[in-house]
């Protein structure tokens, strides 16, 4: 059975409203988040083109492409973006945060912590080496960095990032040099480095919760840190990581079998795309001192029995739910990952060096956190009708390529040919030139 809205005419209207009001919150992004950061206005401009290419749906997003959906006559504009213009990253960074607090809200936020590779083909790309990546679930030569996601109840987006660095970067001064790394820049696991991002934003949300995998959640010191800053978490931990009982140290796959049937709880993770996510709980106290309260938070398949633990903290007691509902949210920063790859090009940067890679990631941070926000608006300011769902993040962005997409002519599309011919023909020549030399 199809399922009609009552008036599909209003609700047309009510869509092209939103619509009219997306540009005036990109000047708004623009003139809060990206022009205070960025010296000059030929570069002001260049970056707000840059953010409305990121979001267009193109086949594949670099330089190139970006530059000829903007209607540039080339790249060097956006390359030069990238690479050499003055901008301000860390106030940008401290720009995006501010302006995703004052949309999103500071009321059940929950700072989720985890990392992304992206596969890379040589050893080049700064921070490239062979190492695990959760995008394939085995060891890659990748790139991985580290992200935060901020997200409350109603929305979520990416708001920092550290590029990870293994060691036979950091221990390799020449291959620092060759891409760019600052000389301040020093070996830091990953915890570290999501150390370092929930202390910025602590700083403007002290009662923020925090969530990780197992990666954030086994490294003693970051729970150390954030027990010391009294900080509640919710992070993964180990099937076999062991817990101190009356009985002695016991693996926390073993005491799950102990807990008896009524000790389960069947409770909601959140809402899925398929419908609430729900599973059986069961919660066992830790211990209890003067810092705050810790447990052992476990989940249950209710289909397959599939076990999961978790490491929690408190400074006070509280619900099973409310440790429950901090676990759910965890699986926004995979949303997030998701959407600001699909959206905004987040892994799409062909760049080796340190700061166009930093500088691409925040461009598509700063694009993605856009279309968040104005689907939070327009689901504050419309519940969504019955027979439709609510705006969301890629229909926004469709929305906004189809209703302000400006047609560059004939003209445009045939010199972007000519140049990519040119350019290809110019590296042909080289990479025969350097065969030639080879050879002999």
């Amino acid at each position: 059975m199809v399922v009609k809205t009552k008036n599909p005419v209003a609700t047309a209207a009510d869509t092209s409203l939103a619509a009219q009001r997306w540009p005036h919150l990109l000047n708004e992004l623009t003139n809060t988040v990206l022009d205070p950061n960025l010296a000059r206005p030929e570069t002001r401009t260049t970056a707000r083109e840059v953010i409305g290419a990121l979001l267009a749906p193109l086949a594949t997003k670099n330089c190139w492409s970006l530059a000829q959906q903007a209607g540039h006559s080339n790249p060097y504009r956006i390359q030069r973006l990238l690479a050499q213009a003055s901008m301000d990253e860390g106030s940008l960074v401290s720009a995006l945060r501010g302006y995703l607090i004052g949309h999103l809200g500071t009321d059940d936020v929950v700072l989720v912590v985890d990392e992304t590779g992206d596969l890379k083909k040589g050893p080049h790309t700064v921070g490239a080496a062979r190492q695990y990546t959760g995008t394939t679930g085995q060891v890659e030569n990748c790139q991985v960095a580290v992200y935060l996601a901020y997200t409350t109840s109603e929305a979520h987006a990416l708001t920092d990032h550290r590029l990870y660095l293994p060691a036979s970067w950091t221990d390799d001064e020449d291959r620092l040099r060759s891409a760019g790394v600052p000389q301040d820049v020093e070996f830091a696991t990953k915890p570290e480095l999501a150390r370092q991002m929930i202390h910025a934003a602590l700083e403007h949300v002290p009662h923020a919760w925090v969530a990780g995998d197992e990666v954030y959640g086994r490294n003693p010191g970051l729970r150390s840190y954030l027990e010391q800053q009294r900080v509640g978490y919710v992070m993964e931990m180990a099937a076999t990581d062991r817990l101190h009982t009356p009985r002695g140290p016991i693996a926390v796959k073993e005491l799950a079998v102990l807990v008896p049937e009524p000790g389960w709880q069947k409770r909601s993770a959140g809402a899925g795309s398929k419908g609430e996510r729900f599973y059986d709980w069961a919660l066992i106290d830790d211990h209890t001192d003067a810092a705050g309260v810790r447990w052992v938070l476990m989940r249950r398949n209710r289909t397959s029995g599939e076990l999961a633990f978790f490491h929690c903290y408190a400074p006070q007691a509280v619900p099973l739910a409310r440790l429950v509902a901090v676990a759910g949210r965890r699986w926004r920063v995979e949303e997030s990952f998701a959407q600001g790859k699909n959206l905004a090009g987040l892994d799409e940067h062909q760049v080796r060096r340190w700061r166009p890679w930093h500088r691409w990631s925040l461009l598509a941070m700063v694009a993605y956190a856009f279309v968040a926000v104005c689907r939070l608006r327009e689901l504050r300011r419309h519940r969504p009708q019955s027979g439709l769902v609510a705006l969301s993040c890629n229909e926004i962005a469709r929305l906004l390529h189809e209703l302000f997409r400006v047609e560059h002519g004939l003209e445009h599309v045939l010199g972007w040919s000519v140049f990519r011919r040119a350019h290809q023909a110019q590296a042909q020549r080289c990479h025969y030139r350097r065969q030639a030399v080879l050879i002999s």
